[in-house]
């Protein structure tokens, strides 16, 4: 009899946590569009911006406007009522969320680096943001590896955040499930941004290049890569990233419709751009930039000292942003 108990609660175990894996992946996701709604409960208000189904449940993709912390959950959980996108810049403008889109909006006319590229001035560290752009080379994992092993000591995890675009991800599970597991063992706390599905290049001038080339599909580009986050167990974070951070005002003014906030870099390494209090670093880490990666590990090298005495941290972008604008 103990034997068979064993047995029962071993394979109910099995059965639990392999569900719980299993739901974390959106495999069957349908009906997937921008959906903007009040959406409480008990205490908490929030705003979904997406809605979907999946194995014939409705589910909700919701922001903190506060936190700018972002999950999915049943919408059946929640009372909601519909609102236009217009609608959450009124009644939430004093909020991190809305603030942030208005201040990335500021900068919407520069043919490159529009929204945010400086999170938190006042402090002593940098947002670190990686790029993983369409590539045929492996992730370069020591970036990873390096933060952890500088950091562990000071933060655990160590925030940073990842620009992925949809044909990395199709392109990469291995090294996608890598970082997944980085993030199950606690190493590092990654923020994931949203990169565009196909990040095409051209060779036409800037603007006609990347999102401004003729006959982009702006829902392919962003919509399909939150469902494929979705089926690989990313929650999608409220950020987007331009491809070669080119945009135009129009192109700005249609990411920010989604419900998304433009974040480009104040240090891009690979350019020469030195990180100050504060910015917002910018390195790829898809196996297409080697200087860049070693001017970061340089950096890394350099800071120790201030890393260990706490005067040089990594910060989140979402905690930055909120605190820049409480």
């Amino acid at each position: 009899m103990k034997l068979s108990k064993s047995l029962l609660l071993t394979f109910f175990y099995i059965c639990f946590f392999s569900f719980r894996i299993f739901a974390q992946n959106f495999d069957d996701v349908k009906r997937y569009k921008v959906n903007f709604a009040i959406a409480a409960r008990t205490n908490e208000k929030l705003i979904a911006v997406r809605s979907f189904t999946s194995n014939n449940q409705k589910y909700l993709l919701l922001v903190n406007p506060e936190t700018l912390d972002t999950k999915v959950d049943l919408s059946s959980n929640y009372t909601t009522s519909g609102l236009q996108f217009q609608n959450v810049l009124a009644i939430f403008k004093n909020t991190a969320y809305v603030k942030s889109i208005e201040a990335a909006a500021a900068k919407d006319l520069q043919l490159q680096n529009a929204g945010i590229d400086h999170a938190i001035p006042n402090e002593k560290g940098i947002t670190l943001t990686i790029d993983l752009c369409p590539s045929h080379r492996a992730l370069d994992r020591i970036i990873f590896q390096s933060v952890f092993d500088e950091f562990k000591k000071i933060e655990q995890p160590a925030p940073l955040a990842v620009s992925v675009s949809g044909i990395w991800m199709l392109k990469h599970q291995d090294d996608l499930n890598w970082l997944k597991s980085l993030v199950e063992k606690k190493e590092l706390d990654i923020t994931w941004v949203n990169h565009t599905y196909n990040h095409e290049v051209n060779k036409l001038p800037l603007a006609e290049n990347f999102l401004l080339a003729p006959g982009t599909n702006l829902d392919i580009e962003v919509l399909e890569t939150e469902k494929l986050m979705l089926k690989n167990g990313l929650t999608p974070s409220v950020f987007f990233r331009f491809p070669g951070l080119v945009s135009d005002q129009a192109i700005v003014e249609k990411i920010e419709a989604y419900g998304l906030i433009p974040v480009g870099s104040d240090a891009w390494l690979a350019k020469g751009q030195q990180p100050n209090a504060g910015s917002i670093v910018l390195i790829h880490g898809n196996g297409n930039e080697e200087i860049g990666v070693k001017d970061f590990i340089q950096l890394l090298k350099t800071k120790q000292a201030d890393v260990k005495s706490k005067q040089w941290l990594l910060f989140d972008l979402r905690q930055g942003l909120e605190k820049e604008f409480e």
